[in-house]
């Protein structure tokens, strides 16, 4: 039935005044309201005392976290204005609870910032329970506070009985002294976020990444839940990042660093080829990470292509005529930072997140500063140079022989669905988001996942024993493998460059291994294969893991399922009767029912979802675990032995 038009009139429209907009849609601002979204409200407000640094005023930054979640940000910078802003109210209070407004947009505060919009603070505040900043000027502390945005009174003088109360003997914030700075304080509103809390290791990658980024800045972490602290200071900036990150590889190169200023915009890039097979690129912007890239990762790219191609036809270095390089070839094994600073009026960001660079301008200024370079690096160094193209040419033979055998193992009918493996027990779905693939590790087991499954929405393929470890496997190693061949033709989005997310056929792919060591391991191989080389189906929350329960308790008529030793004493404890515990070393040892009532059912089975939260961590943690070198997998193992459960 049609709408009327009276129906829709001037008392539908909604205005949202003030910090509305941001506690009414929220993912607008931080992007999500999950871990990452309260993540990105801390980097907001570090960010604002980076950018105190940047303007050459700050030299130190403290974060601290309470017990109870809230996080406390200081720096030794200015400090925010509090005089009478001409709007009527302080310029702090303007500052904290007003969108778009702060000293970023040309005033001159702000040489070089992270911020545009002028929402980070405003929007942080908004999204609070208890929101308390405190600025130290002249001689003295200013402090407001607020609640979900909104001021409980004005800006006010602070006692020093206050700040002793609000913060640590050790930061020694005087009154009357010539200190200088601001501090934040911020408990995330569990009405937004719920339980999810900022967590240690994300929140120490956060001040590691900007110590590296900006040279002289010193970073203080204090986790009071964990009774933790680090600090981080690096003066050798992007070459510093770039050697650590590949401390466990074998390089190929020695680091490779320039930079470049013109017209207060600075290019700085470093690079390193190692003998992986993986391509890892960090892009900054006025210290803000922008994971999805933008015209500078654009610049750089069209540079190096264009540089390591003429370096080798003008020294004749290409051993196979035959092979024409691409700038698909040279991502093998090359780590990479490229950082940009640059006037902050100018910078334009694709979203609020500040995910993406768009300044159209730095494309060419990067790609000019990369050629440049890079062309008089290689010319120095003519033994780097011959390295990075023996890399690059075998990488172009690799994915010629990769293309040569998937034509050969997959026909173009198979990706669709025309030729699916014998070994799958296909849905009868047809629909991608109501589908899910079980991959099943052993034949009895997936004997019995098949009588047991539901069988309008879930696949089982059964793959036997342990697979194929694709750290440092080729592309046409992986398609040449029976069992990847098999679950690459099930899946149907393909890989490689055949790749589309589009045609995937499952929406939910759950890896079902033993609850034991090899079931584990097994795990873990096929963690590596998505990782490597279907990410995509990783970063759309495609893929999971079942939990298996360990043992199966009988008393009398009752029986319960416990996934852990510790559930098991528990439960043991509550009964307090005599029970049968039967411990499963298998999923083979389950017959059907018990496997649909434990891990297929909807209702009641434990799936965990996979997730990438942090790349360059899970990177270093597959590198190290499943590559060749021994000494760092080693270490870890010892690091890590006392706190490994097996049985989960």
């Amino acid at each position: 039935m049609r709408a009327s038009v009276s129906d829709y009139t001037a008392q539908e429209i909604q205005v949202l005044e003030g910090l509305e907009p941001v506690r009414k849609r929220p993912g607008m601002y931080i992007g999500s309201t999950d871990t990452r979204g309260l993540h990105e409200c801390l980097r907001e407000i570090v960010d604002n005392s980076v950018d105190e640094s940047f303007a050459g005023k700050a030299t130190d930054v403290w974060v601290r976290i309470a017990k109870d979640g809230t996080a406390t940000i200081r720096d030794n910078g200015r400090g925010i204005p509090v005089e009478k802003h001409k709007s009527g109210v302080s310029a702090l209070e303007l500052t904290m609870t007003k969108l778009h407004a702060g000293g970023k947009f040309g005033g001159g505060a702000y040489k070089i910032s992270g911020g545009l919009h002028g929402v980070g603070a405003s929007v942080v505040n908004a999204l609070s329970s208890k929101f308390l900043v405190i600025v130290l000027r002249d001689s003295k502390a200013y402090f407001q506070e607020y609640k979900k945005g909104i001021p409980q009174k004005s800006v006010s003088e602070a006692t020093q009985a206050q700040l002793d109360k609000w913060f640590p003997k050790e930061w020694g914030i005087k009154i009357g002294s010539n200190q200088t700075g601001t501090i934040t304080s911020f408990s995330p509103d569990r009405e937004v976020f719920g339980d999810i809390m900022l967590e240690n290791s994300k929140s120490k990658n956060l001040m590691k990444d900007r110590a590296y980024l900006v040279g002289g800045l010193a970073f203080h972490f204090f986790d009071e839940r964990e009774s933790e602290e680090a600090h981080y200071y690096f003066e050798g900036g992007i070459s510093t990042m770039i050697a650590h990150q590949n401390r466990d590889k074998v390089k190929l190169t020695n680091v490779i660093s320039f930079s470049k200023e013109s017209d207060s915009v600075v290019s700085e890039v470093a690079i390193q080829y190692t003998d992986t097979y993986n391509e890892n690129i960090k892009a900054y912007v006025n210290g803000i990470n922008t994971p999805d890239g933008g015209t500078h990762v654009t610049g750089f790219r069209m540079a190096l292509t264009r540089s390591i191609l003429d370096y080798a036809k003008r020294n004749e270095l290409l051993k196979d005529g035959k092979i024409s390089l691409t700038g698909e070839d040279l991502k093998e094994g090359l780590n990479a930072v490229i950082y940009v600073k640059m006037p902050s009026e100018s910078l334009q960001f694709e979203s609020q997140t500040k995910a993406k660079l768009n300044n159209p301008e730095i494309q060419g200024f990067v790609m000019a500063a990369v050629k440049e370079g890079l062309d008089q690096y290689l010319e120095e160094h003519p033994a780097d140079a011959r390295k990075i193209i023996e890399k690059v040419e075998l990488a172009a033979r690799a994915r010629l022989a990769a293309r040569a055998a998937k034509d050969a193992v997959i026909r173009k009918g198979a990706l669709e669905g025309a030729t699916l493996p014998g070994s799958l027990a296909d849905c009868q779905s047809t629909q991608p988001e109501n589908s899910e693939l079980y991959i099943v590790e052993g034949d009895s087991a997936g004997g019995s996942a098949k009588q047991g499954r539901d069988r309008k929405f879930q696949a089982i393929l059964p793959l036997f024993g342990k697979v194929l470890n694709t750290e440092r496997a080729r592309l046409d190693q992986i398609v040449k493998s029976d069992k990847f061949k098999n679950l690459i033709v099930a899946v149907g989005a393909g890989i490689g460059e055949q790749f589309d997310i589009k045609k995937i056929r499952y929406h939910r792919i759950i890896i079902m291994a033993d609850a034991d060591v090899d079931g584990s391991h097994i795990e873990c191989l096929y963690l590596t294969f998505f990782y490597r080389h279907l990410p995509e189906i990783i970063k759309n929350g495609y893929l999971y893991i079942a939990m298996p329960p360990l043992y199966k308790i009988s008393h009398g008529r009752e029986k319960a399922y416990v996934y852990t030793e510790e559930e098991r004493e528990e439960y043991l404890r509550k009964v307090k009767t005599k029970a049968n515990v039967q411990r499963f070393k298998g999923l083979g040892e389950m017959n059907a029912s018990e496997l649909w009532e434990t891990t297929m059912d909807p209702k009641t089975r434990i799936l965990k979802q996979i997730t990438i939260e942090d790349a360059d961590y899970a990177n270093q943690i597959f590198t190290t675990l499943m590559g060749e070198e021994v000494p760092p997998r080693k270490k870890f193992i010892q690091t890590h032995a006392t706190t490994a459960n097996l049985d989960i």
